[in-house]
């Protein structure tokens, strides 16, 4: 069929969003919270239906106002809200952020500088994001991109590119850098100024109602945007951990090494797995603050990187010590003896209490992007 011809013409994160997304509204495809979070804690949608949204201010009149917001926002949502395949970008953006990006990301929206940030620098930031989307899209047939367009954008032909950026030539490395690169440039932008145009032609989602109210009026201060990415961050983390613990307060080492590996390239994670049942024979659990302090670790990776690097550990294994430390004076997250000791059980193939840090690294990069390139 002409839709399933599309998949062939988009991108990973764009196949995901497609597979993902519940909703249409004139022509374009939106997620649900609860198909946000599908998307990111499932490999497939538990359900997929296809609902044409009749009345979206309906929908939208369930959001709340960013000072009520919680770690249970998209859970008690559910199916009442919209996201847009732009909005879905920045959330998977926000889950693989240290607590220190978050203020470079608030700084780049509030162009301005006057430390709130309003709806108009909120779409002007969006736009950046879609236009380097569009870059990365897959060369081929003009119409079946057009359609597909329609439906991750609510466009028909692409608009002219108004973005004054120097060397469209380099592939950032990620879309934060996208994003630092070009706000700069983006201030004195054709684009500032048509942020009128984008603002009236875009539909209102649960995330701009959210964060600036029904009217659009409201503006965003860093304190409510830090707690917006903590409690997604928290919330996402929750939902795994939930899914695995059955209630009690901490899941098996085995179920940590299954929620580590899953989303990698790791073939054979039977071989994983049983290293750390023959090391760890007697279960004490993971609890939910271990759980949560790794995965600040991991969306820390970079600096922890570059520390080992720095070090000159990066081409030798490294101890359970040596290892709790450089994670502390790198990214300033404390990590658990238990917790450490089965991260290596999982991770020391050869069984010599030894961390082979080349296979760690490469993992768990792929663990951090949640299988999204």
């Amino acid at each position: 069929s002409d839709l399933e011809d599309l998949h062939l013409y988009a991108t990973p994160r764009e196949q995901r969003f497609r597979r993902f997304a519940s909703l249409e509204f004139e022509g374009q495809l939106y997620m649900t919270p609860y198909d946000f979070i599908q998307a990111v804690t499932s490999d497939e949608p538990k359900r997929k239906q296809e609902g044409f949204l009749l009345e979206l201010n309906q929908i939208l009149m369930e959001t709340p106002p960013v000072w009520k917001g919680s770690s249970k926002l998209f859970r008690n949502l559910n199916e009442k809200g919209v996201i847009s395949y732009t909005e879905y970008l920045f959330l998977l953006c926000i889950l693989t952020k240290p607590h220190a990006g978050f203020r470079i990301a608030f700084n780049m929206f509030d162009t301005d500088g006057n430390e709130m940030v309003d709806k108009k620098e909120f779409l002007v930031l969006q736009e950046i994001f879609r236009k380097k989307n569009e870059k990365r899209e897959r060369k081929g047939d003009e119409e079946k991109r057009a359609m597909l367009r329609l439906q991750l954008y609510g466009y028909h032909t692409p608009t002219n590119s108004v973005l004054k950026t120097e060397g469209e030539d380099l592939v950032p490395r990620s879309y934060w850098d996208t994003l630092r690169r070009s706000t700069s440039q983006a201030l004195f932008s054709d684009l500032a100024e048509r942020a009128d145009d984008i603002a009236s032609s875009l539909s209102d989602t649960t995330l701009l109602v959210h964060f600036f109210g029904k009217k659009g009026k409201a503006e965003l201060n860093f304190e409510d945007f830090y707690r917006f990415m903590d409690n997604l961050q928290t919330e996402v983390l929750e939902i795994e951990f939930l899914s695995y613990s059955n209630g009690m307060n901490t899941i098996s080492e085995e179920d940590f090494a299954h929620i580590l590996l899953r989303y990698t390239n790791v073939e054979n994670t039977s071989s994983y797995l049983e290293n750390m049942r023959c090391s760890i024979p007697e279960e004490k659990g993971i609890t939910f603050d271990e759980f949560r302090s790794f995965f600040q670790f991991l969306n820390n990776l970079e600096d922890f990187a570059i520390a080992m690097q720095m070090y000159n550990f990066a081409s030798r294994s490294i101890g359970q010590d040596e290892f709790k430390r450089a994670v502390y004076v790198a990214t300033g997250v404390k990590l658990s003896p238990h917790l450490v000791n089965t991260v290596f059980k999982i991770f020391d193939v050869d069984r010599d209490d030894q961390l082979s840090y080349k296979e760690f690294i490469g993992i768990m990069k792929d663990r951090l992007n949640r299988g999204f390139r």
